[in-house]
């Protein structure tokens, strides 16, 4: 019996070794299984052009708290986890945490307008610590300008995540995944650049949103902007294009707009 079991293990050892990308593979099942349910609720109340159901998400918000839950609990190792991985858990867990903001202070008519309270008072829901990853809590714009920002140095992330506005990037109707993120990310630039209510685009000259305002420091700006524009955008822009910035609209990016409350806590 016990000459068995010695055969079993060293038979379990040489398959570990003589297929290394076993491990591999199942760890990235793994990953991937983490956003199932992310996968699931996106597919279910978000439409195909970006609008949500944010009803949908209140009437399932047991499912998207224990999402949420379950990536607090699996907090990303870079030193183990590929860098896709990583940069596709945080862009899931910043729209799922914004979509549950929207669901905590349901009915509102703009996510620029909630106040969470605070010991220091009442806070934006960008810069109030609501997200928890392991054992640290963060800000969304923690999320978006340090952790996603600084550390990966990709604009097109600037396209995955939302807002909740109307004139934000809309909200992909699936998880984000390390398989799928480079193809992702490129489809989610090439249809806000192509998206007429966000940006037009003409050849020599250009109106785009305001959030290539906010983050120039990572798009540029003049011909470094348009440098980055001509990679994505249905015509080619000169170079020397004039450029103006739209107006933001605010209002919520929702199937049908709630009603407008005070939301505060």
């Amino acid at each position: 019996m016990h000459t068995r079991k010695c055969f079993r293990l060293v038979l379990l050892l040489l398959v570990c070794l003589l297929i290394p990308g076993l491990g591999k593979a199942s760890e990235a099942t793994t990953h991937q299984a983490l956003h199932q349910t992310w996968d699931e609720l996106l597919t279910k109340h978000v439409s195909r052009d970006g609008k949500v159901d944010y009803q949908g998400f209140i009437d399932d918000e047991g499912q998207l708290q224990a999402y949420l839950h379950t990536l607090a609990q699996n907090a990303p190792d870079e030193t183990t986890w590929p860098a896709a991985e990583v940069k596709a858990y945080w862009i899931n867990i910043y729209n799922a945490a914004t979509i549950n903001l929207i669901v905590q202070y349901y009915e509102v008519d703009r996510m620029n307008e909630i106040r969470i309270k605070t010991l220091k008072g009442y806070r934006s829901p960008w810069d109030t610590k609501e997200v928890r990853v392991g054992k640290k809590w963060y800000s969304l714009n923690e999320i978006e300008r340090q952790i996603l920002g600084q550390h990966f140095r990709d604009p097109r992330v600037h396209f995955a995540l939302v807002c909740a506005a109307a004139a934000s990037p809309t909200l992909l109707n699936e998880a984000y995944t390390a398989t799928g993120l480079e193809k992702q990310l490129d489809d989610q630039v090439r249809y806000f650049l192509a998206d007429h209510s966000r940006n037009q685009l003409a050849h020599e000259r250009i109106q785009v949103s305001s959030l290539f305002s906010w983050y120039a420091a990572e798009f540029g700006e003049g011909e470094s902007l348009i440098a980055f524009l001509n990679r994505y955008a249905p015509i080619r822009i000169e170079p020397t294009a004039q450029v103006d910035f739209l107006p933001f609209d605010w209002s919520l990016n929702a199937q049908q707009p709630a009603m407008l409350t005070q939301a505060m806590r």
